[in-house]
């Protein structure tokens, strides 16, 4: 079992309902006839399975088997493919939409997390939490690349919408502790971690790309950074532990 989800199983039922809500709102839309079909994917820890649900019925499809710990899920823009990271198993199952099967478990490291899809949808970030890395998932061929080292516990990424840089929030495992970690995609190499207030639960980035906004649970404020030049401005008091962001366009 994952140390992170056994210390903090608050973390990690915040994980899922964030990712599951994602999962609702981009999953790209499939034409049946005149309809216009979506399909939402509702992860199941205990079950270690995915349930499909059909929009247009409201019903829940077979439950699709993956890993164990299931805690994490996107999709690509595209809509064919989803994404599962499995925390307890250290893997994350591809699931090809079309016929909702699971493919071959991609090997990532300890206790992976939170998922992040470039905008055009060839590379997957997976956040290590226990062993302070990022994984690289090539779409194209579902082969892991070499673990990126960020901060100590990162959790959430978003990646700017020109999908040159993802932004890992490290600290989710670490009161005392938070930062962010730019990684150029091109090459995958890290860059120099911008400090942030402790705790780093969430991440999120303005639709045009100048500045992510970062919560930090155990520090009660909310921190933004310019991506032009990856500075931290002057942290906001938001109160008791903030735990998840959203920016409207």
């Amino acid at each position: 079992m994952s140390a992170w989800v056994r210390r903090h199983p608050i973390w990690s039922l915040g994980a899922i309902v964030i990712v599951i809500i994602a999962a609702a709102v981009t999953t790209a839309a499939r034409r049946t006839g005149t309809a216009q079909a979506e399909t939402v994917y509702v992860i199941h820890q205990s079950a270690r399975a995915v349930t499909p649900i059909s929009t247009i019925t409201n019903t829940a499809g077979k439950p699709i088997k993956v890993g164990s710990g299931p805690i994490a899920i996107a999709v690509t823009p595209d809509g064919k493919t989803i994404y599962v990271s499995n925390s307890y198993s250290d893997t994350v199952t591809p699931i090809t939409t079309a016929t909702n099967t699971a493919g071959k478990p991609i090997k990532a490291e300890d206790s992976p997390g939170w998922i992040a899809i470039t905008p055009d949808g060839k590379t997957a970030y997976i956040a290590n939490v226990d062993s302070g890395t990022v994984t690289p998932i090539t779409l194209a061929t579902n082969t892991a690349g070499e673990p990126i080292r960020v901060g100590e516990a990162p959790g959430p990424i978003a990646i700017t919408p020109d999908g040159k840089t993802a932004y890992v929030a490290n600290g989710a495992d670490d009161p005392g502790g938070g930062t962010v970690t730019p990684i150029t995609t091109a090459t995958n190499t890290p860059g120099k971690p911008i400090q942030v207030g402790s705790g780093s639960s969430a991440i999120a980035i303005t639709p045009d790309g100048k500045t992510i906004y970062v919560t930090s649970f155990a520090a009660g404020t909310v921190t933004p950074i310019t991506t032009a030049t990856n500075t931290p401005g002057k942290p906001i008091q938001v109160g008791n532990e903030p735990f998840a962001l959203v920016i409207a366009p």
